[in-house]
């Protein structure tokens, strides 16, 4: 799909530019494209080792196991079906864990494996079960509580002033897309299109069925699991960190308290968590090092050089994309695309500016990465065009890359209500978005 989409942005700007008379700035764009997209990515550089670090310490010090734990009671909940002690739940709560905290390279290989255990429980072969559908649709609409790293870093490449602002907004969102992708789930699953064929008593147990454990990838468990309980911490670490997040809180109470009598208690209150929310993160990632006897500097390097791999994979992404962008803007064709549709889009609040991205979301991360970019370059990273394009970013996943590799993993040819359950998701985020940016920037 996307192989057709960015064909159709390249050809679709060079006919028009030759209708219209500008092949000449067609062809600069292009090259000021391909640049804007490399210096972008050396500002991404920097930021993202940084980022990656400071998650590998808290990853290292425990969180996403105490995240795990977290997650483990409402997990079995929502999937009474599979055995609390299954492989599959397992599986589960650390591909939750892992989207929670925003990491999507580690989360796939429990995601995998995740389906490897749930093909085996199924008693439908090629037909997906109901625990299959619905943790789809909470992996392809995650709540994200950490802020998204690489498209901040993208903001400040781009001369933002407030980079982190859109944090909360994200938070929001996300938050919004898991609500109705599991509201979704639970309105369709007893709808007569989407319920189950009669079990084959013939075709057996999925448990024979299913696919075999050599056909997935092992989960890489040495980051952030821990191999067994935790010692007690020594009782200059409980000080010391009981004594920084103490101190850190009276200053938040008071700057909230100064705000909310300068500023009104809802604005004031939203200006500080603003400005605290990315540096008390920086802080509490640490903490939770200092407290999990972590080597900090060097879990840092570990992250870091992870960083680098990621940004480096980008960049071909980014040029590719950016540079058909470019050249559809400066052709006048995305121009006309928007003045049409900014009528119909105003009346409810949405930027037609937007919706490149939005469109372009459920296919391809990279690709709407990509647009997300180029749109902070043309309109500005803290306008509201750039607030709502960099919320968007991190509000939704790539839907229907995330359904075809995780269906065929698990043979899968009949995903019942995955998709609108998904999808459903999909447009909440997109709701949500639009309507926290209004709410911080608007």
């Amino acid at each position: 799909m996307l192989n057709w989409i960015w064909l159709g942005l390249i050809l679709s700007s060079l006919v028009f530019a030759a209708y219209t008379g500008r092949m000449t700035e067609v062809t600069q764009g292009l090259f000021e494209g391909t640049k804007d997209a490399v210096q972008l990515v050396i500002g991404l550089v920097g930021g993202m080792m940084f980022m990656l670090g400071l998650v590998r310490i808290a990853f290292d010090g425990g969180l996403r196991d105490w995240i795990a734990r977290g997650l483990a009671p409402v997990l079995r909940r929502l999937f009474p079906e599979v055995p609390a002690d299954h492989p599959a739940m397992g599986a589960i709560v650390m591909n939750m864990a892992s989207n929670m905290l925003g990491l999507g390279n580690a989360a796939t290989p429990f995601g995998l494996k995740a389906m490897s255990e749930l093909a085996r429980l199924n008693r439908h072969s090629a037909v997906a079960s109901d625990s299959m559908v619905l943790f789809l649709a909470i992996n392809t609409s995650a709540i994200t509580i950490l802020p998204p790293s690489g498209t901040i870093m993208v903001r400040l490449a781009a001369g933002s002033t407030a980079a982190d602002a859109i944090w909360v907004p994200t938070l929001i969102a996300t938050t919004c897309s898991t609500i109705a992708a599991v509201s979704m789930f639970f309105l369709l699953r007893r709808l007569p299109p989407f319920r189950p064929p009669p079990v084959d008593a013939a075709a057996g147990h999925g448990d024979l069925d299913g696919p075999q454990e050599d056909e997935f990838p092992a989960p890489d468990e040495s980051a952030g699991a821990s191999a067994g309980p935790r010692a007690p911490m020594e009782g200059w670490r409980i000080a010391l960190v009981a004594g920084i997040a103490g101190v850190l809180a009276l200053l938040f109470l008071r700057d909230a308290w100064q705000l909310a009598n300068d500023r009104g208690l809802l604005e004031g209150l939203l200006d500080v968590i603003q400005s605290w929310a990315f540096p008390s993160l920086i802080a509490g990632l640490l903490l939770i090092g200092v407290a999990g006897r972590v080597s900090v500097y060097d879990s840092m390097i570990a992250g870091a050089k992870e960083g680098l791999d990621v940004a480096v994979r980008i960049d071909p992404y980014h040029v590719a994309i950016i540079a058909a962008v470019k050249m559809l803007r400066v052709s006048g064709l995305l121009e006309m695309v928007i003045g049409a549709v900014a009528p119909l889009t105003a009346a409810v609040g949405v930027p037609a500016e937007v919706l490149p991205m939005a469109l372009l979301r459920p296919l391809s991360g990279s690709g709407a990465f990509g647009v997300m970019s180029e749109t902070l370059q043309a309109n500005g990273p803290d306008s509201f065009v750039g607030m709502v394009a960099s919320t968007l970013q991190g509000s939704t996943e790539t839907t229907f890359y995330v359904l075809a590799v995780y269906f065929g993993a698990a043979r899968i040819s009949q995903g019942r209500h995955t998709l609108p359950a998904c999808l459903a998701g999909d447009f909440a985020g997109f709701c949500g978005a639009v309507m926290a940016c209004h709410l911080f920037f608007g």
